[in-house]
């Protein structure tokens, strides 16, 4: 029988070897695993776990956690040999009262008048599913189902309403004082005023009520609590989905009922990992491995947040880039605050070619330390691109394209083998390309006149092109345009030596190519993006630009 989840490739001598020796951080952390169970034996699953908070609309950190999960439990996979079943449990904890309306969703006032209910009781603002919970929920699993993740949904208020964690509430009842021992010293004075671990839910307004509790009774299940608006005394049943546990006792019963191994979170929650641990304890469970990584940032390097919906969202990414380009960003550096914004999309595409394309060529040492395997579960697909997505940026602009088609005949008279039905990973390469120049280069392209020295060097840039041959490739171009530099005072480096003992080049020389042919501050090799464009399409390019066409 083979365990749920495992891997879906050979685990042959050389591979076992090399994972066992190998210092990527997803095998770092599937050993705390194996540690973990050293001296007990491993149960029948290893069950991980991520934690979503359905308070707005799931934002890329989200899919990030999914997905760095996703690959330490692949990783303990191959450690253990494929021997130990295992279960990712995305989690959901819809039953937590709506604090605020988010900024980036419609019918916002309608949503006022549900503060304080629990997401799932929350009327849908999209008009699309039974609540806004319900609504959150569906667009995490759209979205983890499109990258084919392979997990199990979980809704806090199906687990909360049938009793699941029952068990677990009465528990916390019983040992009540000492969860309080634990939280009370993290809370500001003012808190521990009003402070309780357990929510009832207001049998009446069904809004999660933020009160103390009067008394609590463990032999009945129940708690006692007053209504701060009438002065009423209410007591409630813990289980059955009549309370639910303020957030950090609640991922800590989370752990302990469920007997979670493996959680990752981000930085922000370091305290929080260690007060749920200690809550964990009480209620008789374990608390799990993990990490924590670091945040992302939006544009301002402020953290990213899903009510603000600030940063890229989910969808955002793919419309300007294929899926494997984000699974990458996320295996970089988890512990390295990042950027996630728009500029950083192009790197992030061209980058993971490159790791695709060296991949092939790699002894398994260097494989399982290349993200891709990682990304792909051990089964990278072959990509070898004739062009990079910087390069098809630059095509774009050059050629004005807003059709794919313009692009391929460009790319097929380049390499004749290339064709959509043969390239396809570079067919979809090309359409993101197309969208992302229009929505975030074309906007910030500012041309500039040539002076004269320029205009003289890009006319003699001009002519040694026409008298280049046809078959001339990428290097023997860029070679004459250095020839051409290198015959001008202002572009000589006199600080790097060319191979005949001459100055070498100023890189001057060929950012002032791109920002008068192209409106930019930089590109790839300019030789290789002339072999791609065209000898002529690019001596019409600098007659434009010497007539004064682009400048406004």
């Amino acid at each position: 029988m083979t365990p749920t989840g495992s891997v879906q490739h050979e685990l042959s001598p050389e591979i076992i070897s090399a994972a066992a020796e190998s210092k990527s951080w997803p095998f770092e952390e599937a050993r705390k695993l194996v540690d973990r169970f050293k001296g007990k034996g491993f149960p029948n699953t290893v069950l991980f776990e991520t934690g979503y908070g359905p308070s707005g609309l799931p934002h890329i950190g989200t899919f990030g956690e999914v997905a760095r999960t996703t690959m330490v439990r692949h990783a303990f996979h191959v450690l253990t040999q494929n021997s130990v079943a295992t279960k990712l449990l995305c989690f959901s904890d819809d039953v937590d009262g709506m604090r605020k309306v988010p900024d980036n969703v419609p019918n916002r006032q309608m949503l006022e008048a549900h503060l304080g209910k629990p997401l799932t009781q929350v009327p849908d603002p999209f008009g699309e599913y039974k609540s806004f919970g319900h609504h959150n929920n569906a667009m995490l699993r759209r979205f983890l189902d499109r990258f084919g993740f392979d997990y199990e949904f979980a809704s806090a208020m199906d687990y909360y309403s049938r009793g699941d964690f029952d068990e677990g509430l009465i528990t916390m009842l019983e040992r009540y004082d000492d969860v309080m021992a634990v939280m009370l010293p993290t809370l500001r004075e003012e808190r521990r005023k009003s402070y309780a671990p357990i929510l009832p839910i207001h049998p009446d307004t069904g809004i999660v009520m933020q009160v103390p509790l009067k008394a609590v009774h463990p032999s009945r299940g129940t708690v006692e609590w007053v209504d701060p608006d009438t002065n009423k005394l209410f007591e409630t049943k813990v289980t059955s989905g009549g309370c639910k546990a303020q957030w950090k006792p609640d991922w800590a019963l989370r752990w302990a009922v469920l007997g979670i191994d493996y959680e990752m979170s981000g930085k922000d929650h370091i305290d929080n990992v260690k007060t749920s641990g200690k809550i964990c304890r009480i209620l008789g469970g374990r608390p799990p491995e993990g990490f924590n990584y670091e945040l992302f940032l939006d544009e301002n390097g402020e953290k990213i947040s899903k009510s603000k919906g600030n940063g890229i969202t989910i969808d955002e990414w793919l419309t300007y880039a294929p899926t494997e380009s984000l699974s990458l960003y996320m295996f970089q550096k988890p512990k390295t605050a990042k950027r996630l914004f728009f500029d950083v999309i192009p790197k992030a595409v061209d980058e993971y070619i490159s790791f695709a394309s060296s991949y092939p060529k790699q002894d398994w040492k260097a494989r399982l330390g290349n993200p891709v395997w990682h990304i792909h579960s051990g089964n990278p697909p072959e990509i070898e691109l004739p062009v990079s997505f910087a390069m098809l940026l630059n095509l774009v602009s050059a050629s004005n394209a807003h059709d794919s088609k313009v692009l391929w005949g460009f790319i097929s008279r380049y390499d004749p083998d290339a064709t959509p039905e043969t390239h396809p990973f570079l067919d979809r390469l090309v359409n993101h390309a197309i969208r992302y120049f229009e929505d975030f280069v074309a906007p910030e392209k500012e041309f500039r006149a040539a002076d004269d020295v320029e205009s003289k060097a890009l006319s003699a840039i001009s002519k040694a092109l026409k008298q280049l041959p046809k078959e001339a490739n990428g290097a023997e171009i860029q070679n004459s345009l250095l020839d051409v530099a290198r015959g001008i005072e202002r572009y000589q480096d006199h600080n790097r030596q060319s191979p005949d003992g001459g100055p070498g080049v100023s890189i001057a020389f060929f950012q002032m190519i791109y920002e008068i042919l192209l409106g930019q501050k930089k590109g790839p090799r300019f030789g290789s993006f002339v072999a791609l464009y065209g000898f002529e399409e690019t001596r019409a390019l600098i007659d434009r630009a010497l007539a004064g066409e682009f400048v406004q």
